[in-house]
């Protein structure tokens, strides 16, 4: 029997078409279309993949990372041109390498970094509409990175977490939040140890209340100590959010 080897891969993709990343009765999913074509090259045995987080419908990633197990003897190469051609244009692998057996995409990611796309003119435009959020509304810079500074440290975000969620540990470390501006369109990026569902889409759609005028910068602070969903603002829509990057020691 071929000795099994994990591989670590770090996969792009366009969230438009996908119903999210986990596997759901219906729907096209990231983890079903990667299973899909990993049973093909194993003749029909399923493989089963670990993604260091799930993605909901809509939202893009450009460095989601998952785990798998083989017994294929095949060289790197091989097999990331071999997946990549099997998979969708909306699906690729960027990168893929062997790691020890204990490695686990979830449980060993020491920190995340996701991006949000913003842009503010007047009309929608058809050609950003699956890739960023229209908001069009003048932003204040100065006043959402005054309120961001209020975020940035170890806290209990409930306030910004889906109130559906079952994860009973809500408390998480930001580490930064960087805005850029380019034109109209605003990026925010935010670092941190762990994200609760929906948490960066809160405090974006939260963040953009202050910059439009909605609330003050000042209130974060009273959200986050009222470990309250409804005092936060609106979920900002998943279309301009990005899984940037997962990183792990070494």
């Amino acid at each position: 029997m071929d000795e099994i080897q994990r591989y670590k891969a770090t996969i792009s993709y366009n969230g438009s078409a996908f119903s999210g990343f986990q596997i759901q009765p219906n729907g096209r999913t990231i983890q079903a279309e990667l299973e899909k074509v990993l049973a093909k090259m194993h003749k029909g045995q399923r493989v089963k993949i670990v993604g260091s987080g799930r993605t909901d419908a809509g939202v893009h990633a450009r460095g989601q990372v998952i785990h798998f197990d083989s017994p294929l003897q095949i060289p790197i190469e091989s097999w990331q041109k071999g997946l990549n051609a099997l998979l969708t244009d909306d699906l690729v692998i960027t990168e893929l390498e062997k790691v020890d057996p204990n490695f686990h995409a979830r449980f060993d990611a020491k920190g995340k970094t996701y991006r949000y796309k913003v842009y503010t003119q007047k009309t929608r435009d058809p050609f950003r509409h699956y890739f960023a959020t229209h908001y069009p509304f003048s932003l204040d810079l100065q006043q959402i990175q005054t309120a961001a500074k209020h975020l940035i440290g170890t806290y209990d975000f409930t306030s910004f977490c889906s109130a559906k969620t079952e994860m009973t540990n809500k408390v998480r470390e930001i580490t930064e939040i960087t805005l850029e501006k380019s034109g109209d369109e605003v990026i925010f990026t935010i670092t941190g140890n762990g994200f609760l569902h929906n948490m960066v889409r809160i405090i974006v759609g939260t963040l953009l209340e202050v910059g439009s005028g909605k609330r003050k910068a000042s209130e974060m602070l009273q959200i986050l100590e009222g470990c309250d969903r409804r005092l936060a603002g609106k979920t900002a829509p998943p279309q301009g959010l990005y899984l940037w990057k997962v990183d792990y020691d070494g």
